[in-house]
């Protein structure tokens, strides 16, 4: 087995275990940040909001160093995200899982399967039977039951795969967790699920999360500060409470509408 690589580096307890400056993204002439600065504390829930093409994604996408930024600086778990050290890049890749918003399974392996590819990458000298246990355990963990492990993804429901997707982010037990839109496509009961499954694991296993949402009720339910993405940059990150004070359009439209109402309505009836 490979050793683990230091993944705090120097980093101290109360430094930011996510530190973007000064980032900027583009395609073609479309600029789509200009500036964009962010802190994402150790321990914590942290929601990216914006509208549509305010690059919520891409902007996960080049903290993971899956796209390449024209500017700035980003700094995970201490180390320079945009390193071409390839120690280093698998030492971000092994401390990170990611779920991405259609889950992103290799529809050809079951589920069992996809849950140890990363176990086979990272992992390689794990007898077999001990991968398989892990990935059982895994996929328990996210909720699902033992006998989804030999089914293909096709036929899992969307929030089984979801789950299924949950448990191979979490498959080598990584501090930083990325979620895209992981309640979208859910009905409400499966997406209040899901919310407390991610509350539940953030909390027994001390991750920090990462979580790009449009869903208000998850932002109520679960987030510990919210990043709103507008007018190409970061324009607050801070609580609820804060940011719902923000005098922006966005802020107002979003934070105050009818579907706000009703998500402060339900949060009031727990």
């Amino acid at each position: 087995m490979e050793p683990a690589c230091d993944v705090g580096g120097t980093l101290d307890a109360d430094e930011p275990i996510i530190r973007v400056r000064g980032l900027v993204n583009r395609f073609g002439e479309q600029v789509v940040h200009d500036g964009v600065d962010l802190d994402v504390r150790r321990g914590e829930i942290i929601g990216v909001v914006g509208g549509s093409g305010t690059g919520k994604s891409v902007l996960m996408r080049a903290i993971l160093g899956l796209r390449e930024p024209e500017a700035g600086e980003i700094e995970v778990l201490g180390i320079d995200a945009r390193t071409r050290d390839a120690a280093l890049r698998k030492c971000i890749e092994r401390n990170t899982g990611v779920l991405f918003q259609d889950g992103a399974l290799f529809s050809s392996l079951t589920v069992g399967e996809n849950v140890q590819v990363p176990l086979r990458e990272y992992h390689r000298d794990l007898p077999e039977s001990l991968r398989y246990e892990l990935a059982l355990l895994k996929i328990k963990l996210a909720g699902l039951p033992a006998d989804a492990l030999d089914k293909l993804p096709s036929q899992l429901s969307g929030g089984m795969r979801k789950r299924a997707g949950l448990a191979r982010a979490l498959a080598l037990d990584p501090p930083l967790l990325f979620l895209d839109e992981p309640t979208a496509g859910l009905d409400p009961i499966g997406a209040a699920a899901f919310d407390r499954l991610i509350q539940t694991l953030q909390q027994a296993l001390g991750l920090t999360v990462f979580l790009i949402t449009h869903d208000l009720d998850t932002l109520y339910a679960i987030c510990d500060r919210i990043a709103v993405l507008a007018d190409r940059r970061v324009i607050a990150c801070a609580s609820r409470e804060e940011v719902e004070a923000l005098d922006h359009p966005w802020v107002r439209e979003y934070f105050h509408g009818p579907r706000a109402r009703a998500a402060q309505a339900a949060r009031q009836r727990e």
